[in-house]
């Protein structure tokens, strides 16, 4: 059997390392697994296609901000991607993010609904069923839920300069995503299959799988964190996001540095240049790592993962942080609370700095070491990539009826 994916990324970031592990455990099957894919990579054990160049992606990302449409750049490079789909005939198609300057909907789309392959599309987020935004749970629009008009959000992702295209873009959407018959949609959270119930997608045939990630790179790991950022004897509070946009909730470390007590310190991974320079003094700025063992070892040294994210689907981060043995606390906002019980972190309401301080403490108090074995346990027990990744083995099973 032939496996083809197309990700924005492969190896590097949540999505490309999702795409990494599912490749992994279709070459298990003693399959052959493709990926094609528009931006980064790191080294992959599957056969990789680079879709265009830098080139191409500025001129999507010009293209985009000057005529929201976002998914109609990128022409030639998605013609040379369906002749590469060609040479391999796989028997599969599986998409990952479509969105992020890379690719042309229309033309794959159009090719898609003609191929006897089966289509698989892990959904991330929620661009692929609106006129603009991949989130909108902060705005609380549901526009989207009969038709995307005069958008609220042109200004966010993928940022539109003027055009104003979202009900344009919605009726084409709906169009192309509904002409392939053979499709199969992946939500990656309960609350995001939810979600594509109620939008124009809700007759296709949804599967959800959780995320799953890498648990021994993501481990409980001894490191020299403390030492090297002069952090000994600090109740350490951990961030991670890339980018750290609004919606990843940066405002909220900026409240808690305010109030934050003498013992305590907050690390944040993924910030720009500028973010950083930003920064009050009590919180330690670091750029996004492309190491993901100096990942693991800054979630080993943290006490608490924090994630205050206003939207999202379902955040890899935690699961990394509860691989490595550190409770997560995090907002009532999207998918990011399935991650965790009682006895692995705390669930907030969304945007209550009070009871975000209030659940910091509860932590503090209990110590870590209460909650590590728990999270450990429930990182193997619901998110080992070799569980999680493998349900996508059984699903192409189920739809190539084998």
């Amino acid at each position: 059997m032939k496996i083809f994916q197309i990700s924005s990324e492969v190896n590097i970031g949540s999505v490309g390392r999702i795409a990494e592990q599912i490749g992994e455990n279709i070459l298990n099957e003693n399959w052959e697994s493709y990926i094609a894919y528009g931006r980064e990579e790191l080294p992959s054990k599957s056969k990789v296609f680079k879709i265009g160049n830098k080139l191409d992606v500025y001129r999507h990302v010009v293209y985009t901000r000057l005529t929201d449409k976002h998914g109609y750049g990128s022409e030639k490079p998605t013609y040379q991607l369906i002749e590469k789909i060609k040479e391999v005939n796989p028997d599969i198609i599986h998409l990952q993010h479509l969105h992020g300057y890379y690719i042309n909907i229309s033309i794959l789309f159009n090719y898609l609904s003609s191929v006897k392959a089966k289509v698989v599309w892990t959904f991330h987020d929620c661009w692929s069923f609106t006129g603009h935004c991949a989130y909108y749970e902060m705005i609380d629009c549901q526009k989207w839920q009969q038709e995307c008009f005069d958008c609220p959000q042109l200004s966010e992702y993928p940022k539109s300069l003027c055009v104003d295209r979202s009900k344009e873009n919605f009726r084409d959407k709906k169009k192309l995503f509904t002409s392939v018959s053979n499709l199969t949609i992946v939500p990656v959270s309960t609350w995001l299959e939810g979600e594509v119930k109620k939008s124009f997608l809700k007759e296709s045939k949804i599967t959800t799988i959780h995320n799953g990630i890498d648990l021994e790179t993501f481990s409980p790991k001894k490191s020299d964190i403390r030492n090297k950022y002069n952090l000994s004897g600090k109740f350490i509070i951990l961030g991670v996001a890339s980018p750290w946009d609004k919606r990843k909730g940066l405002k909220y470390f900026i409240k808690l540095a305010e109030k934050l007590k003498d013992n305590r310190k907050i690390v944040l991974v993924g910030l720009s240049k500028k973010q950083i320079k930003d920064l009050p003094s009590n919180i330690i700025g670091l750029e996004r790592t492309k190491n993901v063992s100096e990942l693991a070892n800054l979630y080993s040294a943290a006490d608490v993962f924090v994630n205050p994210t206003l939207e999202d689907t379902f955040p890899t981060t935690n699961l990394e942080a509860l691989a490595c043995g550190t409770p997560v606390i995090t907002f009532l906002s999207g998918g990011s609370a399935e991650a965790i019980d009682i006895n692995t972190g705390i669930i907030v309401e969304k945007g209550n700095i009070e009871k975000l301080i209030f659940a910091i403490d509860e932590i503090e108090f209990k110590t870590k070491e209460f909650y590590s074995e728990n999270c450990r346990n429930r990182a193997v027990l619901m998110f080992d990539k070799s569980k999680s990744f493998s349900k996508y083995i059984k699903l192409y099973k189920k739809i190539l009826a084998i």
